[in-house]
């Protein structure tokens, strides 16, 4: 008898301590919410990395959704004939999260939508239908080469660069490329950042149609009631990050953040920029947010009448006249494109949407942004003070983070090391595309060595 209530009281303890523990885990960590936002996140990457980018699972487990130590307690569920993922804590369906993907839409997380009516609701747009032959130089450039090799050189193998594509044109003709193993030419690399780059160029067509006016109060119905001091924000202030709104942009450091909430908790993105409060007096402030930049995606939703001409814009307007054949843009829940974020395409197909900024908006003798969009963009946001930063353009103007490399040198740019790099002075584009957790991947050394090559 005595043994068996020792044994008891062990077991006792032990659950005891179990308990004890997972209630400091808990609500010291905010680990609930962490585990939904990862399984959104895991659900959403491996949808789109398996059945948009063709990237193995294995892969995608380890370098896109390894970052964090609660991901492996998250198991998938994947469904090949549906193209969909279900991510929850050790298969049991607690923190449960679903992304499916819908060509030409990307990888759509349910949130609070059923699958049904996610399939039924949002129409796949007509992609754009082949991409334009990048000419190759014929005559190597020295040094250039080396540039790109060192890029996929591992010097911190606890923090590994994880180069996956790098290319360079220079005139228009790819002088160099390379890939890593398992990456090729026609795999598509998510942009993260970058996008907001290209929510710059879809705004300038409208611009360029007269269709909306970027110096002009956004038309955002929350902001629409009498006295709310958020109405006068312009969407010149929200693509340059100066609107003043409240927003905390951390993507690991601080899990429970803005950026994450929005982009893998909220239906849609765009109502959930425009709920934030103003922070300070609009157009006194530099604060970057990927929210300004969904709020102005979900402004230019607004500007169409029906939201299948809407989903089509970005392939009509900008993808095929490119001849981004390979791009395809996410949508959230409610169908708006997410304008921060989520752009999949080739190396080379960036490498196009680089020169369509390198030729001021021009491409094959068309004027595709209107006259002066390009150097609106790459104008230095006044509030932001050290000139790094334009219109959703990041810029070197003041040659702050690249001293070594012309000040008319100006990129997209987005996390993990994405970069499209566009400097008319060399006539030089470069794309960089990898997954970099954590340290630099070389961008100053990357080009360093190719304004020397360059300048010879």
């Amino acid at each position: 008898m005595k043994r068996k209530t020792t044994v008891w009281l062990g077991i006792f303890s032990v659950l005891l301590l179990v308990v004890a523990g997972a209630t400091v885990f808990v609500v010291q960590g905010q680990y609930p919410e962490q585990l939904q936002l990862a399984s959104g996140f895991k659900a959403k990457t491996l949808c789109a990395g398996i059945f948009i980018q063709g990237l193995e699972q294995s892969r995608l487990e380890t370098e896109d959704a390894g970052f964090h130590f609660l991901f492996p307690f998250l198991n998938a569920t994947v469904d090949t004939e549906k193209q969909k993922v279900t991510c929850s804590l050790w298969g049991t369906g607690l923190f449960s999260a679903t992304a499916i993907r819908l060509p030409g839409l990307g990888a759509v997380l349910l949130q609070g939508e059923s699958e049904a009516n996610l399939r039924s609701g949002l129409k796949s747009p007509v992609m754009a239908s082949e991409s334009t032959d990048l000419p190759v130089s014929e005559t190597p450039i020295a040094g250039v080469a080396e540039a790109v090799g060192q890029t996929f050189i591992e010097t911190d193998t606890k923090n590994p660069k994880r180069t996956r594509a790098v290319l360079v044109l220079v005139g228009g003709k790819i002088v160099a490329e390379r890939y890593a193993e398992g990456i090729t030419a026609n795999t598509r690399l998510l942009s993260w950042s970058m996008a907001k780059t290209f929510t710059n160029a879809l705004t300038g067509i409208l611009v360029g149609q007269g269709r909306l006016e970027v110096k002009q109060p956004a038309p955002v119905p929350e902001w629409s009631k009498g006295g709310d001091s958020r109405a006068p924000i312009t969407v010149d202030q929200l693509l340059r990050m100066s609107s003043g709104l409240s927003f905390f942009e951390d993507y690991t450091d601080h899990p429970i953040s803005d950026v994450n909430q929005m982009l893998f908790l909220e239906s849609d993105m765009g109502a959930f920029a425009a709920r934030q409060p103003l922070a300070v007096t609009p157009d006194t402030a530099w604060n970057y947010s990927s929210g300004s930049i969904n709020l102005v995606s979900r402004v230019i939703r607004k500007s169409f009448g029906g939201d299948e001409a809407y989903w089509a814009f970005p392939y009509r307007a900008l993808f095929t006249p490119l001849g981004m054949a390979s791009a395809e843009w996410g949508v959230d829940t409610s169908g708006t494109y997410i304008g921060s974020s989520y752009i999949y395409a080739t190396a080379r197909d960036y490498a196009r949407f680089g020169l369509l900024f390198l030729h001021d908006g021009v491409v094959n003798g068309v004027r595709l942004l209107p006259e002066g969009w390009v150097k609106y963009s790459t104008t230095p946001t006044t509030t932001q003070g050290d000139g790094t930063y334009g219109a959703s353009v990041w810029l070197n103007a003041k040659q702050k983070d690249y001293p070594e490399v012309p000040s008319d040198l100006s990129y997209a740019d987005g996390h993990n090391g994405q970069e499209i790099f566009f400097c008319p002075s060399l006539d030089l584009v470069a794309v960089r595309l990898g997954m970099t957790w954590k340290g630099d991947w070389g961008s100053k050394e990357f080009l360093n060595s190719l304004t020397k090559a360059l300048k010879k």
